[in-house]
């Protein structure tokens, strides 16, 4: 089985936030796009345009309708990928060596070529963040674009996972969350950024920042502004034909 190294120099990930997030899948097409045409083999859709399509992503969005104690039902849109996780089972229980987390950025990669495709990682996974590519036959993940984020051929503003390059809304924030006064870890500091599934035990590096509360909407007719007179006296030449309309 693979260990995990004691410490690692940097903790890159990501923060999501919910309160912004307006599920467009933009990060979903993006990633799609970035990591078939790089790092790994390709990644393979099934019947795509059948009746029963399928196909292997690295981040997926679910949609759930959330209703508070008080207030109106919220639909939130909730992002999920691999979490980079600090303790992560995943690597562990991988018996060729081929799960690994590094030790310069804390990034947990596959190194495909000794993937046997066992899916063992998968299993161990509570947050099912890894899928196997059905052509492949090989497990595939997040990388936070590692073959994207350190190349110096891109301009330093496209040297981002290809999700926060791409996400219209700003949710999604990427730097080094083991440095307490990065620009994320301020952000999660600020917001109360939490885990996900703290009750693993797996400590994962990326965070979520939860919804901000929403303020009751006060009972109103829409209708109101539209059915109220435009004025209260006829003025102007209005006027003039409605005195003179009154005399006949």
């Amino acid at each position: 089985m693979t260990s995990l190294p004691e410490r690692t120099e940097k903790k890159l990930g990501l923060v999501i936030d919910l309160d912004t997030c307006v599920g467009c899948h933009a990060c979903v097409i993006s990633c799609k796009g970035w990591n078939t045409e790089n790092y790994g083999a390709p990644l393979s859709d099934q019947d795509a345009y059948g009746g029963d399509p399928s196909g292997t992503f690295l981040n997926r969005v679910h949609s759930y309708e959330v209703q508070p104690e008080e207030g109106h039902a919220q639909l939130i849109h909730f992002p999920k990928s691999c979490l980079h996780c600090e303790d992560a089972p995943c690597v562990t229980v991988c018996p060729t060596g081929a799960s690994y987390k590094r030790v310069e950025d804390g990034i947990v990669l596959v190194n495909e070529s000794d993937c046997i495709g066992c899916g063992l990682c998968a299993w161990a996974c509570p947050y099912g963040a890894r899928e196997m590519d059905a052509e492949e036959k090989v497990m595939k993940k997040c990388t936070l674009c590692v073959d994207r984020i350190y190349n110096e051929n891109l301009p330093e503003v496209d040297r981002t996972p290809a999700c926060v390059r791409t996400c219209p809304a700003g949710a999604r924030h990427f730097g080094d969350l083991g440095d307490p006064e990065s620009a994320v870890s301020r952000l999660v500091a600020e917001r109360g950024g939490v885990d996900l599934m703290p009750e693993q035990g797996t400590k994962p590096v990326n965070k979520y920042l939860p919804p901000r509360p929403k303020d009751k909407m006060p009972e109103i007719d829409i209708l109101a502004p539209y059915l109220e007179p435009v004025a209260e006296e006829p003025k102007g030449f209005l006027g003039w034909l409605d005195k003179a309309l009154e005399k006949l």
